[in-house]
């Protein structure tokens, strides 16, 4: 069964042995990161610190940092059972039999019970606090890496509303807390809140946000997935767990939110205000430079009796991000296959962070297909500021890095081989020359024709005959090993 809200989530950790609870008092201000990086970097469980330094609520950490996890919060199997049912809803088409008919019939019920539920009273709603309480300064904000700008919300469900449409987005920014009623939006460019404050902006407007934290794990990762514009992630969470969300207006903003979040921070953003934000220990494991961004302004904090808060801290990986963005690129393979069909696999490999390195096999079947892909992807959504691009046959396991390496290695010529491009790239790239500008590579590691300018046969890889294979695997005791 899919799980409803954190509390279900930790019950079900510790119930498998995947979470370990920390009694003793620790410090918000850099003790939990050091903690929460060890046990990540040695892939250990998650972590619920119960007793946190200046703050009532219990602190959990490193819940989403491994495959298996990660399977659990979004009710699944593996990632690809997920990506198989989006690639059966994707083939769907006009039915041509009664038997057709009746599964066609089942699959649009299926997609309608999606759709969130609308509720007038939500556990997320249980306390309130207003502006005369101590509002952001009774959490446990993580002052993630000693040269950070201050306390930063790193697990926040933003959602804002496009002022001419009315259609909600939920996105994952971090906030950079100022004080108990004010933090940093640090919405980048390329994102849907971003562009929902710039109408709001060009409207001279005040603009409306709701922060979740908390509640469904599933949820939690929905405002991280790199969802087509307006399309909206509680019908993507409803999908992930095959039952709609439950949400509520919030108390005073015309917004709605998860109703089972354990917190629910509501405000806004004023198109005129203006502040530092940063610098922040980023998941590139370098600091992103302090910038002007948009000022958050709390009007009220809402949460459950038992809430607990949640978090994350990023850095040099692997850490608990990489495994949702592992999730990501098995789950929406297909949409990119759909857009490029002849894609048989994609490996980000986490010393990439996301955003820098795609390791790309196809299905070959012509002279300059390869380049073709490469420039596809630079041309698809968020993969538009990936950096390095480099594409392979389709026999071999993007998996297996040491092949991979051998592959990049001797199957590319740096002259013909090497595409040269620029363009976006990812807000975080501090190597490019200028902000969300600068050079990318693509490179074609696959096996070439005359037509791609080999001017000699291509050698056969080197591969021992079946038979013996099978002899020696037969006679391998015999050997004495």
């Amino acid at each position: 069964m899919a799980l409803k809200n954190i509390q279900e989530f930790i019950g079900k950790l510790e119930l498998i042995g995947e979470l370990k609870r920390i009694s003793k008092i620790v410090d918000p201000v850099l003790e939990i990161t050091e903690i929460a990086d060890r046990v990540s970097k040695t892939h250990g469980p998650a972590l619920l610190f119960e007793n946190v330094k200046g703050s009532s609520f219990p602190l959990l950490i490193n819940a989403f940092g491994s495959c298996k996890r990660m399977e659990l919060a979004l009710n699944c199997d593996s990632f690809d059972a997920i990506a198989a049912r989006i690639e059966a809803y994707m083939k769907l088409s006009p039915p041509k039999s009664i038997r057709k008919k009746i599964k066609t019939l089942r699959s649009l019920k299926e997609v309608v019970s999606f759709i969130p539920k609308k509720v007038k009273r939500a556990p997320c709603q249980e306390n309130v606090h207003d502006t005369d309480s101590a509002l952001l300064d009774m959490l446990p904000i993580l002052t993630c890496w000693p040269m950070d700008g201050g306390p930063f919300i790193t697990l926040p469900l933003v959602i804002t509303k496009d002022p001419d449409n009315g259609i909600q987005n939920m996105g994952m920014y971090r906030m950079h807390k100022y004080d108990k009623a004010t933090t940093g939006m640090h919405w980048q460019y390329n994102k849907d809140g971003s562009r929902h404050f710039d109408k709001y902006k060009n409207q001279g407007k005040r603009m409306e946000v709701a922060v979740a934290l908390g509640g469904a794990p599933a949820v939690t990762y929905a405002s991280t997935a790199p969802l087509p514009p307006d399309i909206d992630e509680y019908i993507f969470t409803g999908f992930l767990n095959s039952r709609p969300v439950e949400i509520v207006k919030g108390k005073t903003v015309d917004l709605f939110v998860p109703a089972e979040s354990d917190f629910v921070i509501e405000g806004y953003v004023d198109p005129e205000e203006e502040r530092i934000e940063g610098p922040f220990g980023d998941h590139t494991g370098f600091y992103s430079l302090a910038d002007n961004y948009p000022v958050f302004h709390v009007t009220c904090i809402t949460c459950r009796n038992d809430a607990v808060y949640p978090a994350t801290i990023v850095g040099k990986p692997p850490m608990e991000d990489c495994y949702m963005a592992k999730a990501t690129e098995r789950i929406f393979l297909p949409l990119i296959k759909m857009i490029v069909p002849e894609i048989v696999d994609i490996e980000l490999p986490m010393e990439g962070v996301f955003h820098n390195c795609a390791l790309v096999s196809i299905d070959k079947k012509y002279a300059g297909q390869a380049k073709k892909v490469i420039n596809s992807i630079w041309g698809l959504g968020q993969m538009s500021s990936t950096k390095y691009i480099a594409v392979f046959d389709r026999d071999i396991d993007l998996q297996d890095s040491s092949t991979v390496v051998w592959k990049l290695l001797n199957n590319a010529d740096p002259k013909r081989d090497i595409l040269m491009s620029e363009g976006p790239l990812d807000a975080l790239d501090h190597s490019a020359p200028y902000p969300n500008f600068g050079g990318k590579m693509g490179i074609d590691a696959t096996r070439k024709t005359r037509e791609e300018g080999m001017g000699r046969e291509w050698p056969d890889e080197i591969s021992m005959s079946e038979e013996i294979r099978d002899k020696v695997t037969r006679l391998w005791k015999d050997y004495g090993f």
